[in-house]
């Protein structure tokens, strides 16, 4: 999740229709991908990261600051196609953050709350493999970072917002929807990947569709109006109606985090409507809401977030989890604010929905519409 305010992966191409289909791998902190960059071309692996408006990777050489990757790093040396973009084309200019180095390269800087990525603004060969098994390959400018502190286990991020050099932007998809799988199952079934589809024919129809709209900007900024717990509604602010654009939609973040008055009051609420006493005074835990028992449908409520227009409902498989595998403990999954390094989030929007509730939802990003839709759907048989 980026800091700043503006702020994975075989893709298939039915070149008729502009229709672009991405598998994805899902962890709790991330969507990530392969995609392949260069000539020859090189495997990256990735975050799709709906609140990012930058395509980037670690490069050599990288710093002694960089965080180390599972991955080998992208050698801009090695490729024939690489070449890196003047501090004075528009492409530079266009990004708010760059500046010129004494060489007359772009220079990017990038912030995110666990660590900074900062290196040259280059032009380079993105390469996917089409459902057909062709590869289909753009050129796209993206940053090549010599300097990152960024701590993720992935290794690039595939921005997927709606600025002109975001993903989708650069090439030229007027939408996109994914479907993300559960936490875990990645796990016990690593063949089953989350799915992207890009432009025409990735629209979200049907059944069960509910659409909001996402306020002006580069990040998909929508009003969250209150949360149900059961049949009790619990209002956004206690003291009168919601802002507009309160919540942002993040695929690279698993949090969904709330501002404390409205967690304090929804915790009050979920807690009323489960009927086992939660854990106390656990010094692994801290002032989490857990469980020495599974939440299920059974035992635990619906929660209904209610975006502007639109009804989601979520059920206890995407509101708890088990965050320490070794013990038996099932907590609450939705966040305070307060006590995470998301406090700051008040000068932008006030909340996060990450990647976590967005399991098992087919979302789509409509920028003709600008609209967001949720389709239930079960991602492991798409």
């Amino acid at each position: 999740m980026s800091a700043a305010p503006d702020n994975e992966c075989s893709l298939s191409s039915d070149q008729d229709t502009n229709r672009f289909l991405v598998t994805i791998n899902t962890t709790q902190r991330s969507a990530s991908h392969e995609v392949s960059i260069g000539t020859p071309p090189v495997d990256i692996y990735g975050i799709a990261d709906t609140t990012s408006n930058l395509v980037w990777t670690p490069c050599v050489p990288c710093n002694d600051n960089c965080f180390k990757q599972i991955h080998p790093l992208f050698d801009p040396k090695s490729s024939s196609t690489y070449s890196e973009i003047s501090c004075h084309l528009e492409k530079c200019q266009v990004w708010d953050e760059g500046h010129c180095s004494p060489q007359n390269s772009c220079i990017y800087s990038y912030g995110y709350s666990s660590g900074l990525s900062q290196g040259v603004l280059a032009k380079e060969k993105a390469i996917i493999t089409s459902t057909s098994g062709q590869a289909v390959s753009f050129d796209i400018a993206l940053g090549c970072g010599h300097n990152n502190t960024v701590h993720s286990d992935v290794q690039a991020t595939i921005g997927l917002g709606s600025g002109p050099l975001s993903f989708v932007s650069q090439i030229g998809s007027k939408r996109f929807s994914y479907c993300l799988l559960p936490y875990g199952i990645e796990y016990t079934n690593p063949s089953i990947t989350s799915k992207i589809s890009f432009g025409n024919g990735s629209e979200v129809v049907g059944d069960g569709v509910v659409s909001t709209p996402f306020v002006a900007g580069d990040q998909y900024v929508v009003t969250l109006e209150g949360i149900s717990v059961g049949d009790t509604y619990v209002s956004f602010n206690s003291s009168g109606k919601a802002s507009k654009g309160n919540m942002c939609i993040d695929s690279g973040s698993p949090t969904f985090a709330l501002p404390p008055d409205f967690y304090d009051r929804l915790e009050v609420e979920v807690k009323k409507q489960i009927p086992i006493d939660p854990i106390k005074d656990d010094p692994h835990l801290g002032t989490r809401l857990c469980y020495r028992t599974k939440i299920t449908n059974e035992n635990g409520p619906i929660l209904t977030v209610h975006f502007e227009g639109a009804n989601v409902e979520l059920k206890p498989i995407q509101t708890f989890n088990q965050p320490l595998k070794e013990y038996e403990y099932y907590c609450f999954g939705i966040t305070n604010t307060a006590n995470t390094e998301l406090a700051y989030l008040g000068d932008h929007y006030q909340g996060l929905y990450g990647n976590y509730v967005q399991a098992n939802f087919l979302i789509g990003f409509d920028f003709e519409t600008r609209m967001v839709s949720f389709k239930p759907t079960d991602c492991t048989k798409l």
